[in-house]
């Protein structure tokens, strides 16, 4: 055989196992909800996007969904005594393929699940609202492996269990038990056995999907709990920094959601219930780091921010039923606009425009991104899903915005044509 053609045959075989090896997980890309999706429409009908498809036969959850190849992932639990989390594999017209039970779910307030599974090649990452963790096979949905890890880790809950979306890195995928043994733990991807433990913060976990982070020289897992923002040192899980929350009332715990951004050396964290958000600036050594600014204007309830040339678009908190939509500058936190559109809720961003899905009666939202204004360009109202708030995040896939309301998942078309 000529070496042209075995060279082309071996770049063929290399190139579909990169493929294979892609991972979709909670907000792409790389967890900052800005999507790197191209070629999508400016403007909706008055109607809003055609409607693809929908599918009523999910149970209940707020996890956003993940992808394989030709196959759409997605939780939701039995909500019963006893209840189970489940994983949903479903085709890319909306019919359940299968459905697996993947550990304990949550059964005090709001127990639907919540938790987006993480997917690469054939094996797909979980996590129960009880902080059970899973392999599971992406094409038949047998259980590869599973790990007990909040019970095993001495983990300690907060009044929402456990919201954290699993984080893949190699050969490792790491989770946040929190409690009086350890903060985050790693473990063997493949076959789920524990590689190290970090340290203890003496803290709750937050309901708070991390990130993955490349430093002074360090690989870094940077995550919320309740009382603090801090760094893992991804070979070895030593805590690096942390940076206090503050004391919270005695009454309830802080409630941390939002995953935190970063950008060269800078990771910005805000929370709801009127706790502001702040600006981390961490060490040229990577071994401490300390506020830089706070901003009182974007307390993000759960709805996530993003970061778009040099400014955070997210919304506030001024009570668990209303919230406005804000844009703050990255560098000094300055506000730039506030309006009321609706409520809160959550947002995601591609291709300059910004997404919104308020959280209350369900409207979907088109903006341009600008940091002079709020500025919508079209608008339409979700309109199936059994009774519940509008929770689950939106996600955007090969010209296809899917969103959730507790038992339904929609799929609109917003490819431009």
């Amino acid at each position: 055989m000529k070496k042209t053609t075995l060279s082309i045959i071996l770049l063929a075989i290399l190139s579909g196992f990169i493929e294979a090896q892609k991972i979709s997980e909670w907000r792409p890309e790389n967890r900052t909800g800005v999507s790197a999706e191209t070629g999508l429409m400016k403007s909706w009908p008055a109607a809003g996007p055609t409607l693809l498809w929908s599918t009523l036969d999910l149970s209940k959850g707020f996890s956003s969904p993940s992808f394989g190849a030709s196959t759409i992932y997605i939780t939701g639990n039995t909500g019963a005594n006893g209840a189970k989390d489940i994983l949903y594999a479903l085709n890319m017209e909306g019919k359940i393929l299968w459905q697996t039970e993947m550990g304990r779910a949550w059964t005090g307030s709001s127990p639907e699940s919540r938790a987006t599974p993480t997917v690469e090649g054939n094996r797909i990452y979980t996590c129960s609202g009880f902080g059970d963790l899973a392999c599971i096979d992406a094409t038949t949905g047998k259980m590869i492996w599973s790990y007990k890890a909040s019970e095993l880790n001495k983990g300690t809950f907060g009044a929402w269990g456990i919201a954290e979306s699993l984080l893949v890195d190699g050969n490792k995928i790491y989770f946040s038990p929190g409690g009086p043994e350890t903060m985050t733990i790693a473990l063997n991807k493949t076959t789920g056995a524990l590689l190290w433990k970090s340290a203890s913060l003496n803290d709750k976990p937050g309901y708070v999907s991390p990130i993955l982070v490349n430093y002074a020289g360090k690989k870094m897992i940077i995550n919320v709990s309740l009382g603090h923002t801090f760094a893992v040192d991804a070979s070895n899980g030593e805590i690096l920094w942390k940076v206090s929350h503050g004391q919270s009332d005695p009454k309830w715990d802080f409630i941390k959601c939002t995953t935190p951004l970063f950008k060269e050396g800078m990771v910005y964290v805000t929370g709801g219930y009127d706790t502001g958000g702040v600006m981390i600036r961490i060490a040229d050594d990577g071994r401490n780091a300390n506020v830089v600014w706070t901003d009182s204007n974007l307390d993000n309830h759960h709805g996530g921010v993003v970061l778009i040339d040099g400014y955070i678009y997210g919304s506030n908190w001024i009570n668990n039923n209303n919230g406005n939509w804000c844009c703050i500058e990255w560098k000094t936190g300055k506000k730039m606009w506030e309006e009321h559109w609706n409520t809160k809720g959550s947002i995601i961003s591609a291709e300059g425009m910004l997404y919104l899905y308020e959280e209350k009666n369900g409207n979907v939202g088109l903006l341009k991104v600008n940091p002079e204004k709020f500025e919508l360009v079209s608008s339409f109202k979700v309109t199936q899903g059994s009774s519940g708030p509008f929770w689950a995040h939106p996600v955007i896939h090969n010209g296809v915005l899917y969103i959730r309301h507790t038992n339904a998942l929609m799929a609109y078309n917003i490819k431009a044509k």
